[in-house]
């Protein structure tokens, strides 16, 4: 039977487009001449504002980007000539609430990003709910948002013809993938990436984690080398994310030494002929759809993943303004974005 975590990875390239025809120039002229950007999100959403900020900086704007509780606890002040730009795929994840209301209290420049339904009137909104608590659409069609934006600001070769272009890339990772290609692990699975990838092998690990249950975490290539690697053995499995894109050889030079010592390796290619950004989209549609596969292998229902004691209504309204609620529609797989 199809899931909707399945139905919904096919309808990317579909949002991709739709994204790349939205007239983004209003929200665009807010981050214009901001004295800063920082971009804000939780989970997923997280991953999105680390590449939204690597495409701003790419336009030459000064951007950072933030956990979302990161931001609200401990994060910098915010000043009338900074933007916020809040991501947050339902507008319910209680963090990022907060980070909303802080950017407005501050009275800075601000922009936010969600699905439909969210309730953000100021909003630019991409996709419907989503049916499977496993998120890929709305982190897709974020990028493609966070994209036509930095186009706006400046950021060569991710203008609607590149992102159709990115989009015709992923209907064709979803035409030509094959099951069966990469064995999963006994045990765990890290997945490495250098750059833009090392974002792109966190999204990932999240989504093998929630969709298929598999004890799987992302890396950037120090990191996992500067003794996250000492764990791993034959039981478990190294996945490695677009190996040919690290310019200093790295991440290969890491897969060598992981069969070395007896642990598999797999690659996940890269795409040439796009921006670094609009390339992680085909890559991060693969992740998704090797997630999907190994839910399928491991009997596990990749579209209702938050279950029992980590649906707990008090878990999930924990770090949200006084008086409101956030709901366990949007956590960690939900899911925390």
């Amino acid at each position: 039977m199809t899931t909707a975590l399945e139905r919904t990875i096919h309808t990317q390239a579909e949002a991709i487009e739709h994204m790349a025809r939205t007239d983004l120039a209003e929200p665009a002229q807010r981050l214009r001449d901001a004295r800063r950007v920082l971009l804000i999100g939780t989970g997923t959403s997280r991953h999105a504002a680390d590449l939204g900020a690597l495409l701003l900086r790419d336009a030459g704007v000064e951007a950072y980007s933030f956990a979302a509780e990161q931001f609200v606890t401990g994060g910098p002040t915010l000043f009338p000539d900074d933007a916020a730009v809040v991501i947050s795929h339902t507008g319910r994840t209680a963090y990022s609430r907060r980070a909303r209301e802080t950017a407005r209290r501050a009275g800075c420049r601000l922009v936010t990003i969600t699905g439909e339904g969210a309730g953000w009137p100021e909003a630019i909104v991409t996709v419907p709910p989503e049916e499977s608590e496993t998120y890929t659409a709305s982190y897709t069609a974020c990028l493609a948002v966070l994209a036509s934006l930095a186009h706006h600001l400046g950021c060569p070769d991710v203008s609607p013809a590149d992102l159709a272009r990115a989009a015709r890339h992923v209907r064709a990772v979803c035409a030509t993938y094959d099951p069966g290609a990469m064995r999963p692990p006994e045990r765990a699975l890290g997945l490495v990436g250098a750059g833009p990838y090392a974002v792109t092998a966190a999204e990932g690990a999240l989504k093998l984690r929630e969709a298929a249950g598999v004890l799987a975490e992302g890396f950037d290539a120090e990191r996992l080398l500067h003794g996250a690697a000492v764990p791993y053995g034959r039981r478990d499995r190294l996945l490695l994310v677009a190996p040919e894109a690290d310019a200093d050889g790295l991440v290969p030079a890491i897969g060598a030494a992981a069969a070395a010592e007896g642990v598999p390796v797999s690659t996940v290619p890269g795409v040439t002929g796009l921006h670094p950004m609009l390339a992680q989209l085909p890559v991060t549609v693969a992740l998704q759809l090797l997630a999907a596969e190994l839910a399928q292998l491991n009997r596990r229902d990749p579209d209702r993943v938050i279950v029992g004691a980590w649906a707990e209504e008090s878990l999930w309204e924990r770090g949200s303004e006084p008086g409101a609620a956030a709901t366990p529609s949007e956590g960690s797989g939900a899911g925390a974005r």
